[in-house]
């Protein structure tokens, strides 16, 4: 259900992207308008993850300068059936963690060294086993394809903005007309990162099923992530307050300690997820 939910989001991102192309330059507007989000979706296809993790300075570990943290990844990717993903740490006080890369077979995990130093070993086990989660699902690359449209579609609106406010149209070839171009341009960014959302929270309740699965014990990734909020919260993270388009990516929104799934939150609420993982593991009430 949630994978044809965002194969239909998905969809409705390329339609808009399509309106907002017309909008700007009619029939032939709309082709270039694809054109371009084609060439967009290519490039990070193949360089999202060296981009992200440039960003954040990320370096990779092996088994000998970080045995305990490869020597899970290596146990938890064996249980999920996938290849061995290249293993990150960002210096970075925040706990917090994301997956990167096109596909499992080329995928990233990092942690923050802020993570490590609060969670135990069994608790790190359960948020690197949401992450093997994300590259399983492939969600790596279905976030990437729909920030690319996203993009692409506030970057179109603009023009269309710029056209209907300063002309540039036959209005009797736009059907909208002049108030129409205006309004759709306004709401077509809106729109597009509200199916983005929609699409990166659906994913994270995927992604920690799938972590509570592969580690064996869903109560582990919950304690995670109850410590990862309280202190996230507390903790700036720079560079992602630089680059709030990335904040999707991480397990816990390294920008906002917002308890509520909000319309505009990129990740559901922590106390909503904690409590998905208990039930699963049959817990009620306050865990111990």
């Amino acid at each position: 259900m949630n994978t044809l939910r965002t194969g239909v989001l998905i969809a409705a991102l390329t339609a808009l992207f399509m309106a907002v192309g017309y909008l700007v330059g009619g029939e032939g507007g709309m082709v270039v308008a694809l054109v371009i989000a084609a060439a967009m979706n290519l490039f990070a296809y193949w360089n999202s993850d060296r981009m992200v993790l440039g960003l954040y300075g990320a370096r990779e570990v092996d088994r000998a300068s970080a045995p305990g943290l490869y020597g899970i990844v290596a146990q938890l990717a064996d249980r999920a059936g996938i290849p061995m993903p290249r293993v990150y740490v960002v210096e970075q006080e925040q706990p917090n963690a994301f997956a990167t890369g096109r596909n499992p077979e080329h995928a990233a995990v990092c942690v923050t060294t802020g993570l490590l130093r609060l969670v135990s070993h069994e608790e790190l086990a359960g948020v690197l086993g949401h992450e093997l989660g994300h590259i399983k699902h492939r969600d790596t690359l279905t976030m990437t394809i729909t920030a690319t449209i996203a993009g692409a579609i506030g970057m179109l609106a603009n023009l269309a903005f710029f056209i209907g406010a300063f002309g540039g149209r036959d209005e009797r070839n736009n059907p909208l007309g002049f108030v129409g171009t205006l309004l759709v341009a306004l709401l077509a960014p809106v729109a597009a990162s509200l199916v983005q959302l929609a699409i990166s929270r659906s994913r994270e309740y995927e992604a920690d099923r799938a972590g509570a699965e592969v580690s064996g014990h869903p109560l582990w990734l919950a304690a995670a992530l109850e410590k990862i909020e309280a202190h996230a919260r507390a903790t700036p993270n720079p560079v992602a307050a630089q680059n709030p388009a990335t904040a999707h990516l991480f397990i816990v929104n390294p920008l906002t300690g917002a308890a509520h799934d909000s319309l505009f939150a990129s990740h559901p609420a922590t106390e909503n997820r904690i409590r998905k993982l208990r039930q699963m593991a049959g817990v009620a009430g306050p865990w111990e």
